[in-house]
């Protein structure tokens, strides 16, 4: 494949960055009614490149919100199919975030969706 002028390289692990994004997607998935949209972008700054998923799903109040990358917290709502989940997800989320030099957050409002966002360090390799 031939690099444009929107391809970039972030400095993380592959294997911890797919699972990331495939959680995010779950549970996007998840939390998303039929008809609805789940969005996957990012956008390269500086130094760092921001990657969010996007839902058009149930969204979460900020309550919800504040709980979902504490350990000691528990929070597992069901999805819009009634599927399960541990709560785990984010937590090991954050975990592969943070090891790779990059933040995670939550923005979200009730029957509007969430999106799930976090940076990553762009690697000094550029693209020819």
């Amino acid at each position: 494949m031939k690099p444009t002028s929107n391809d970039f390289i972030v400095y993380a692990d592959d294997n911890m960055l797919n699972t990331v994004i495939r959680n995010l997607i779950s549970n996007a998935l998840k939390f998303t009614p039929e008809g609805g949209t789940v969005t996957i972008e990012a956008k390269p700054g500086l130094k760092l490149v921001e990657v969010w998923v996007s839902d058009t799903g149930v969204g979460m109040d900020a309550v919800n919100i504040g709980k979902l990358f504490k350990i000691g917290e528990h929070h597992s709502t069901l999805g819009t199919a009634e599927e399960k989940g541990t709560g785990l997800g984010l937590i090991m989320c954050k975990e592969m975030v943070v090891k790779n030099g990059g933040q995670i957050w939550v923005e979200s409002e009730l029957q509007k969706g969430t999106t799930i966002k976090f940076t990553l360090p762009l690697s000094d390799t550029i693209l020819a």
